[in-house]
């Protein structure tokens, strides 16, 4: 099967490639600018030409797309930005390429093209106030080894572990190179490979999956996972650690003076908290995800509300720190590598309320009910693993099922209504009281 991978190495440039680096970055915020003012004089122009009566065919064109912009600078580069040629065009053709796609995300969600919230208006880009990046596509880039990266206009640059991983796919023939992105984040900078690659798809579920047989996953904020089997993940609150420092680093970065020397030293530490706290929680919830995907035939999770849920501003910083939609996103294509299936429970389905022996259901649970209490079997359960196992009976309870982790339509239960495709915060046609989902996400 041929997908895309995504390969991330940290880099150790000198000072001379250092400063081309970020030469490069300004090159591409340059050329952003300089296409983004284009494009706002083309429509004030075209405001003006309608105001006089001129025809639309006859107004003044507005560069929108990529090739359009990409016409545009090169016809006046050596006037605008005459040291263009010190950095690669590469650098300039990403940074029109950004704005491509904002102008067409700003276009769709007027049109209702495009899902999500409204997008604006892309706006200019300052200097530290954005994300350093560029990124090559054609040219001679690539590994340079198992220990060095070679860039265009920058040189072979050292990175601080082997690409071996890589470069043997590379080698192999096995990998094809589509595109590097250059990037730099709290201070330090870093090499993102693109590759196409040939990959193995098992074709059906391993022994040990199918000793193991199909787990539910109650995701939370009180413990980041519970299982049907009984296990539980503690919630590492990786960023609940970090707050003291955190606080300290931002008191001191609000008390500089803008603009200085120091201001900008401690604007950097309080990157690199930053930075520590998010590799920490990508780490925990990959491992998590490839060890639930190798282990279990069949993955059974919660098609959650995370949007909704951080609203709530007594739960927010909590349940974004958990990081859900990772959770339901990796296991969506690791459960494709490793030949396990993964089913995504409808959101409406009472996993929480509904009793994992009896099937009697509570309407009156709330949050703060920890213990799931029957009142018809007498079951005393807790409430996390109730619903763990809840969902773990969908799979042999569903006599049709349709697995794919994008919400289309799917029985819940095997008696149960259809669940219809819809909106997030939407109620079903047929729902008659103010139902909710699960009571919260502890």
């Amino acid at each position: 099967m041929r997908t895309l991978a995504a390969y991330r190495f940290a880099l150790d440039p000198n000072d001379a490639q250092l400063a081309a680096l970020s030469r490069h970055a300004g090159a591409a915020r340059f050329a952003f600018n300089w296409g983004l003012a284009r494009v706002k004089a083309a429509l004030s122009q075209r405001e003006a030409e309608k105001s006089y009566g001129i025809p639309d065919s006859a107004l003044t064109a507005v560069p929108w797309t990529l090739p359009a912009l990409r016409l545009a600078w090169n016809q006046v580069k050596n006037d605008v930005a005459g040291w263009w040629a010190v950095c690669s065009k590469e650098a300039f053709s990403a940074g029109l390429d950004h704005l491509a796609r904002g102008l067409k995300a700003f276009s769709d969600s007027r049109r209702g093209k495009r899902k999500g919230r409204r997008v604006g208006f892309p706006r200019f880009r300052k200097r530290g106030k954005g994300r350093d990046s560029f990124r090559y596509t054609t040219g001679a880039y690539g590994p340079a080894g198992d220990v060095r990266v070679k860039l265009p206009r920058i040189g072979r640059v050292k990175v601080c572990e082997s690409m071996g991983a890589l470069t043997g796919r590379l080698a192999g023939g096995s990998a094809r190179l589509l595109g590097a992105t250059v990037s730099r984040s709290a201070g330090r900078w870093f090499v993102s490979f693109t590759v196409e690659v040939d990959r193995e798809v098992p074709a059906g579920p391993s022994p040990r999956q199918r000793r193991a047989g199909p787990v539910g996953v109650d995701l939370g904020v009180k413990h980041l996972a519970v299982l049907s089997t009984g296990e539980t993940i503690p919630n590492p609150k990786h960023l609940g650690g970090s707050l003291r420092r955190l606080r300290t680093a931002s008191r001191a970065y609000v008390r500089s003076k803008p603009g200085s020397a120091g201001r900008r030293k401690r604007a950097g530490r309080l990157a690199r908290i930053h930075a520590r706290v998010a590799c920490q929680r990508r780490d925990g919830l990959r491992k998590l995800t490839t060890r639930l995907a190798k282990n279990h035939d069949t993955i059974v999770v919660e098609d959650l509300h995370v949007t909704g849920m951080v609203r709530n501003r007594r739960l927010a910083r909590a349940v974004a720190d958990t990081g859900m939609a990772q959770i339901r996103r990796q296991l969506a294509y690791k459960t494709g590598w490793y030949g396990s299936t993964l089913v995504v429970a409808d959101r409406w389905y009472p996993s929480s309320k509904t009793c994992s022996g009896c099937g009697w259901r509570n309407p009156n649970l709330t949050l703060s009910d920890r213990t799931f209490i029957c009142q018809s079997c007498r079951l005393v359960l807790d409430r996390d693993l109730n619903a763990a196992v809840n969902l773990r009976s969908l799979v042999a309870a569903s006599a049709s099922e349709t697995v794919n982790a994008r919400g289309v339509d799917r029985k819940t239960r095997a008696s149960g209504r259809v669940a219809a495709k819809r909106e997030p915060g939407t109620a079903r046609a047929d729902q008659t009281g103010s139902a909710s989902p699960r009571g919260g996400a502890a």
